[in-house]
């Protein structure tokens, strides 16, 4: 194993070939709903039971997905690499193909929290949370996801991941949206770095990097053979 540090920067394009639809579609509504009315405390305070239904059924489609080639390549860069993965995606895909450093910037689909004190975080064992459902302090339990407009706690932890990191690979994200898009900003400049998306964005203004226009599990494999015959030499 080497001792290069590589930071996986994940979003929805890597799950959407398990099937899963992580965000909105081009017309701003995510399966049907405005964002607001189920991603926003204004859409939990006008409508608990929406949002908590909406996510309950989230839950159910990610249980049925399956890690993909992309999320196994990324596993098997573990044998030779020290990897962190930085995802925007909810889902559990990652953990689940067995990589196991992974930091969700967004929460977490398959945990819930207090909606009085955001310290009291619980796994779930089933895909449901229910309205009456409470946390010890008696308080009613939310979905644990960063919604817009709410602060991103692992903001701050994820820069210092990508301040330490010897290499990058971006995959199934525009880097568009912030603050998660700000992290290539604490990246060396040295510091190579591989965007893998079918959709290459015009205007990526970031030194030292190289784009992979293909899917994730195809653009992950090449990426993939490119470093173990750079850094560990078969």
């Amino acid at each position: 194993m080497t001792s290069k540090k590589i930071v996986v920067l994940s979003g929805a394009g890597i799950s959407a070939e398990s099937g899963i639809n992580t965000f909105r579609d081009s017309g701003g509504l995510w399966e049907g709903h405005d964002v607001m009315e189920v991603a926003s405390p204004e859409g939990w305070r006008d409508n608990k039971e929406l949002v908590l239904d909406f996510y309950n059924q989230r839950r159910r489609d990610a249980k049925k997905a399956k890690p993909n080639k992309g999320h196994q390549v990324l596993v098997d860069l573990e044998n030779y690499f020290d990897v962190t993965i930085v995802t925007q995606n909810v889902d559990n895909l990652h953990e689940r193909a067995g990589s196991t450093n992974v930091v969700h910037l967004h929460g977490e689909l398959f945990k819930s929290r207090s909606t009085r004190d955001s310290q009291l975080v619980y796994d779930m064992k089933g895909t449901e949370i229910k309205l009456g459902d409470k946390c010890e302090r008696g308080y009613q339990l939310r979905p644990h996801i960063v919604w817009f407009g709410e602060a991103v706690p692992m903001i701050e932890e994820a820069a210092r991941i990508c301040s330490e990191t010897d290499i990058v690979i971006i995959v199934g994200t525009s880097m568009q949206v912030y603050p998660a898009a700000s992290l290539i900003n604490y990246v060396a400049h040295s510091a190579p770095k591989f965007l893998v998306d079918p959709n290459i964005p015009e205007f990526m203004p970031v030194p030292n990097l190289e784009t992979i226009e293909k899917v994730a599990s195809k653009g992950l494999q090449e990426v993939y053979d490119r470093l173990i015959a750079k850094y560990v030499g078969f």
